[in-house]
């Protein structure tokens, strides 16, 4: 094609397409005629580039001019997404990345658009929280969708794939990995340009995502795909999990307390998937030692009969009142025990000091303002004015701007049910207390999408402040999913050791 041919409107509109370019590929010989190009990255550069039978060009400033940046600029969009792409899922060291690649000149370039380039390749959407994404060459492109804590082994399988990947050629475009938000990105890769020395260094808000992403997979809380697929954990190894957590308790207790409860609130919600209205008195021993397990870690215990099973006793040790900074981990074990109404663990559990709570940097402001919220509730203080205005405080915390560290999807289906319960609660609004109950199972079905996984089996937190209302004398059905009915009722409560 002749190098002075000056393409028209029509060309340009139907040959446009949006590209990313290396930023040092922006000399500066060139750079007075590519006014409009801007930087998108660090290492990135945006720009319109024309396709033609034999190259490629860059568009200068008087060829935007011809059409108008408006309108080239949808063109060039709309053309970018009509990109055949060849899609494919890459399982790495535990976690799963997804590449998209082709002989296109401007796939890489879809990383501008990624959420949409996402949906129209995958048919699947990307979450609130973004992707990491690399775009080592313009024929390619490679993401991992930030829905849990596998977003930490993913930064480390992108970056040595992307270097690796650059190297290599042909169309080298960046060595980085991104973090592609809200429709833009953001670098966590930092070079030394003296020494050629990458690493990775996520920016702040990333890094408190992250590290609530760690905590809340650790404790089983969050519905992903890989947890969908998975199957039914076993009963039975629960159980002996359990059994060997606590009976390792007066041998080693270090770090023990901590994955004990974890493994009996794991027991107890397991149990429901086979025994879902807790009639069974393996279900109830199971409830009971998560119970007695939550109590102890966070205000102590003295030597005291746990029953895990098969009518095995075990000698749940005693245990010092060093409450540990976990707070969803507190908050189990309030619920727990509001559940079971242990009152006198419920007191306790209130008397845990905020200050060593609120030294968990892996929660939200909002959950602390609950949890400050329900510990003056029950302390049951004569004033209702400090209850309200510190669940105004939950509220106006949990919103997507001030919420960092928890997936705004698991915010919106898990944590803000109990809390909205709660609301209607205090306002003894009875029918709508109803309605929302419904809601929140909804939520809580619609957050799990059939998975078997433990938690999947019993919403926690809506059935711990259903039992309060219950008690208030709400009207609360009995038969609904999720609510295991003997303990919502309090017909299968017996009696658990006190701590």
């Amino acid at each position: 094609m002749n190098p002075d041919h000056i393409p028209g409107t029509d060309e340009l509109l139907l040959g446009t397409y949006a590209r990313l370019l290396p930023a040092d590929s922006i000399t500066s010989e060139i750079a007075g005629s590519l006014r409009y190009a801007r930087p998108v990255a660090d290492g990135l550069v945006f720009a319109y580039a024309l396709d033609r039978p034999t190259d490629v060009r860059i568009l200068t400033d008087a060829d935007v001019e011809r059409v108008g940046l408006e309108q080239l600029g949808q063109a060039a969009y709309e053309n970018l997404m009509r990109v055949p792409v060849t899609h494919e899922e890459i399982p790495v060291e535990g976690t799963t990345l997804q590449s998209f690649y082709g002989d296109s000149h401007f796939i890489g370039s879809q990383a501008l658009f990624l959420s949409a380039a996402v949906r129209r390749v995958t048919g699947g959407t990307l979450p609130l929280a973004g992707a990491l994404v690399v775009m080592p060459s313009r024929h390619n492109l490679v993401y991992h969708p930030i829905v849990d804590g596998t977003v930490v082994d993913a930064v480390n399988c992108l970056a040595r794939y992307a270097l690796g990947a650059f190297e290599d050629g042909p169309g080298a475009l960046s060595p980085r990995v991104y973090w592609w938000h809200r429709g833009g990105l953001t670098s966590l890769t930092v070079i030394d340009e003296d020494t050629r020395h990458f690493s990775n260094h996520p920016p702040a808000p990333l890094l408190d995502l992250m590290k609530g992403l760690v905590r809340l997979d650790r404790a089983g809380r969050l519905a992903t795909r890989t947890a969908a697929e998975a199957p039914a954990p076993d009963l039975a190894a629960i159980t002996r999990t359990t059994t060997e957590a606590i009976a390792g308790l007066a041998q080693d207790p270090g770090d023990g307390p901590g994955d004990a409860f974890a493994s009996a609130v794991a027991l107890a919600h397991a149990c429901c998937a086979t025994d879902p209205r807790a009639s069974l008195m393996e279900t109830w021993d199971a409830w009971a030692a998560a119970v007695q397990l939550g109590s102890a870690l966070f205000t102590g215990a003295r030597q005291q009969d746990c029953r895990v099973g098969e009518d095995l006793v075990l000698q749940l040790p005693a245990t010092p009142a060093v409450p540990p900074a976990d707070a969803r981990a507190w908050l189990d074990a309030l619920y727990l025990s509001i559940v079971c109404r242990e009152q006198d663990r419920i007191h306790r559990l209130c008397q845990v000091p905020l200050e060593t709570l609120r030294q968990d940097d892996s929660v939200d402001a909002y959950v602390l303002h609950w949890i400050d919220t329900l510990q003056t509730y029950l302390s049951e203080r004569d004033s209702m004015d400090e209850v309200v205005e510190k669940l105004v405080a939950t509220m106006k915390t949990s919103g997507p701007d001030d919420v960092t560290h928890a997936p705004a999807e698991f915010v919106d289906r898990i944590d803000h049910q109990p809390v909205s319960l709660f609301h209607r609660l205090i306002t003894g609004d009875h029918d709508t207390f109803a309605k929302t109950l419904g809601e929140a199972l909804a939520e809580h079905s619609a957050h799990w999408g059939g998975s078997a996984q433990p938690r999947a089996h019993v919403a926690l937190g809506p059935l711990a402040i259903a039992s309060l209302a219950f008690d208030h004398g709400f009207p609360i059905d009995p038969a609904q999913p999720y609510l295991p009915r003997y303990l919502l009722d309090r017909e299968r409560i017996e009696k658990i050791p006190s701590p």
